[in-house]
């Protein structure tokens, strides 16, 4: 055998070896890890992956790829040599009352006899045996007929299938981690029934405080067609069965109720709560575009078994999904942070709800100036279609800024984007927000402890005019007192310049509302980063070509990742929703109003933030470095660059590192990526067609494409 042949196989038999090498159950992981006396900490410095990775492998969220899998387990057989697992004690599992259908259409083995009684019916085989990274319990698995884990991992019996499951034509309900559930039921008011009563689905509370997740049941086209559903919804704009509907009216007969939405895309089904227990189901419609494309992409169109475990991450990582990513985004502020708790009351003894400090937890009349056009505070200032002056309304918003290139600047081959990850959310990290009403005073001396809304005249700072304003979206130098968030009137005080508020709005309650929000889901854009071949600690050069595929190495995942960015700006935009479908007049509430979490407020704060942490990186590059951005549109700035790439540009220190303060490559938040890369030509091209206030070069610079009217996103 020659030496090359050798090698070939040598390399072969090592990748057989480790896809074959199983991985113990996540709380086996934890057990060794704990027995052998080592921290989360050693094991991701040994492995060179973050705390929080080591976590979600200890947790069954994510599972390690190689190379780091064939380490991991060498590790962990390791220490199972040392520390072997106590003997179990023999007992039957509990197996979800609905009929758990084989993974896979070989015939299951013979089950024990106190297994098989809880089993209704013999099995069917799944459509689908996509294998699972996230198991959800080995009494499934056991009574679908495949091999249990060493050792059981620790489910909640309640939601036994997991948090939701995707229904087909057939009646097979395909759950997480591979499990399939045989649902019987032929109407809505049975499918809702069978969801409660045998399906086990649902998910544990994110905070003690809070509430435990309804089970979600996602209906596909062949599965609305079995229930009578029409393809499409003829109402367009209410996006909503008609009352007389056969479906509507048969829940109505049956006691079941709908909220304000009616029966839609995303509709909720439930029962009053009796005993404590609540009675409600989620429904999602795919055909009635349920998983919107700009957000989740295209995995409506996945089989089942595949959208179901797609689903389910996002659920396990996330939150169980209960409408769009922006609902999403903010039922996880509530979920995280419930507005209301247990309390005893002192005179009856009895245990009362009661305002959970640090929440969010009754609605709040807003300042006038936070009010956004309709509200019925402005109607009741300003006369109708009066248009508000910047001291009149708190406009903070994202930059949408551009400027005409120089002669200098138009010597350089290249114009190159680069983008902030995750932009909102690194300035939600350690954000201080109001948490009460606010307080109205005069003349009163700034303090960046203070969150709200101040009026003051910034008109008199000023910078370079290659680089924009950080007090105006546009870009432009105030022209006179104008309302600001705290965030924004705080770094002119960093700047150095002396401020002297006119007015504000102030909360004298407040706190880090949003700090669990962020680390929830900033631990889950991490990992599914580290799905998609990306992690921190890549040499730049690494991080950049891992970054140009990773799309492309997991399309799926990739879709889960698109649906975790849109709920960080979707979830923020909702702080501020405005009034929807018709009917609405100005003047009149609406019924967001009505939220604790309507709060305009720290929507500003957020932003505010997000733009003046991306002012503070382009001013580091032009003191630093001569470095001017030519545009900006939100979170992506763009430079001229002798070079396509980010490394062409952006400056390092004499020892090779980048420059401290100014912008730094990487995955995690706050860090930036690659946008796009065109050439000068083409922004000169542009610039002179449309000149700099007709176009953005930052909103193009992805793929180059023109095609419709520059004015806004």
């Amino acid at each position: 055998m020659s030496n090359e042949q050798h090698e070939l196989f040598a390399a072969v038999d090592a990748l057989l070896e480790e896809a074959a090498a199983p991985l113990p159950d996540p709380d086996e992981r934890k057990r060794l890890r704990e027995a052998a006396g080592l921290s989360q900490e050693q094991l991701a410095k040994a492995l060179r992956v973050r705390r929080e990775t080591v976590t979600g492998w200890e947790a069954g969220r994510t599972e390690p790829r190689p190379p780091k899998r064939a380490a991991y387990i060498r590790l962990l057989d390791g220490l199972a040599a040392r520390h072997p697992a106590p003997r179990p004690v023999s007992s039957t599992p509990a197996v979800p009352q609905a009929l758990a259908r084989p993974a896979a259409p070989e015939p299951a083995p013979a089950a024990p006899p106190a297994a098989a009684s809880s089993v209704p019916a013999p099995a069917k085989a799944a459509a689908s045996t996509r294998p699972s990274s996230t198991s959800r319990g080995p009494a499934v698995k056991k009574a679908v007929g495949k091999k249990p884990a060493a050792a059981p991992a620790a489910v909640d019996p309640r939601f036994a299938g997991g948090p939701l499951a995707v229904l087909d034509g057939d009646g097979s309900a395909y759950c997480v981690g591979g499990l399939v559930l045989d649902c019987p039921a032929k109407t809505i008011g049975a499918l809702v029934d069978w969801t409660l009563k045998e399906a086990k689905l649902g998910a544990a509370r994110l905070h003690r405080n809070g509430k435990d997740a309804d089970p979600l049941i996602v209906i596909t086209a062949a599965a609305a067609e079995r229930f009578a559903l029409p393809a499409t919804l003829e109402d367009r704009q209410g996006l909503r069965l008609p009352e007389d509907h056969t479906v509507v009216k048969q829940l109505t007969r049956s006691n079941w109720k709908l909220t304000r939405r009616g029966f839609g895309p995303w509709a909720r089904i439930y029962r009053p709560a009796t005993g404590g227990q609540r009675h409600c189901v989620q429904l999602a419609i795919l055909p009635w575009n349920a998983l919107d494309t700009r957000s989740w992409g295209d995995i409506a169109q996945l089989p089942p078994p595949e959208l179901a475990q797609l689903l389910g991450d996002y659920a396990t990582m996330v939150i169980t999904p209960r409408g769009s990513t922006a609902v999403c985004g903010l039922e996880l502020m509530t979920a995280l942070r419930p507005p209301t708790r247990a309390v005893k009351d002192e005179d009856t003894g009895t245990w009362v709800s009661g305002p959970n400090p640090g929440s969010l937890t009754e609605p709040v009349e807003c300042a006038p100036p936070e009010a956004p056009d309709g509200h019925p505070l402005v109607t009741a200032l300003y006369p109708r279609f009066h248009q508000r002056t910047p001291d009149q309304v708190l406009q903070e918003e994202a930059y949408a800024w551009s400027r005409a290139l120089t002669d200098e600047e138009c010597t350089k081959r290249f114009v190159v984007g680069i983008d902030v990850n995750m932009a909102f959310a690194a300035a939600a990290n350690r954000l201080n927000v109001g948490l009460s009403a606010p307080v109205h005073l005069t003349a009163p001396a700034f303090d960046k402890a203070l969150p709200g809304s101040w009026l003051v005249d910034l008109s008199h700072i000023d910078f370079d005019p290659r680089l924009p304003s950080p007090f105006t979206p546009a870009g432009h130098r105030p022209t006179g007192p104008a309302w600001y968030a705290t965030p924004t009137v705080a770094y002119a005080v960093e700047l150095g310049y002396q401020v002297q508020p006119i007015e504000a709005y102030l909360r004298y309650e407040h706190g880090s509302y949003l700090d669990a929000w962020y680390t929830r889901l900033r631990d889950a854009y991490m990992a599914t980063m580290e799905q998609l071949g990306v992690v921190p600690g890549m040499a730049e050069e690494e991080f950049l070509a891992a970054m140009a595929v990773h799309k492309d190495v997991d399309p799926g995942q990739a879709a889960v990742l698109s649906a975790i960015k849109a709920t960080v700006k979707g979830g923020i935009g909702k702080l501020r929703e405005r009034p929807r479908g018709g009917g609405w007049r100005s003047g009149e509430p609406w019924p967001a109003l009505q939220r604790p979490t309507w709060r305009p407020d720290i929507r500003a704060a957020v932003i505010s933030t997000a733009r003046v942490n991306m002012h503070r990186k382009m001013l580091k590059l032009a003191t630093a470095a001569d470095l001017y951005p030519v545009a900006i549109n939100s979170d992506c700035a763009v430079y001229p660059s002798d070079g396509p790439s980010p490394l062409d540009f952006l400056p390092r220190t004499p020892d090779g590192k980048p420059l401290p303060g100014a912008f730094r490559l990487g995955v995690s938040p706050g860090m930036v990526k690659l946008e796009g890369t065109q050439d000068v030509l083409w922004a000169e091209g542009l610039l002179e067609e449309h000149g700099p206030e007709g176009v953005n070069l930052a909103r193009h610079i992805k793929d180059g494409v023109v095609t419709v009217a520059d004015n806004g996103e």
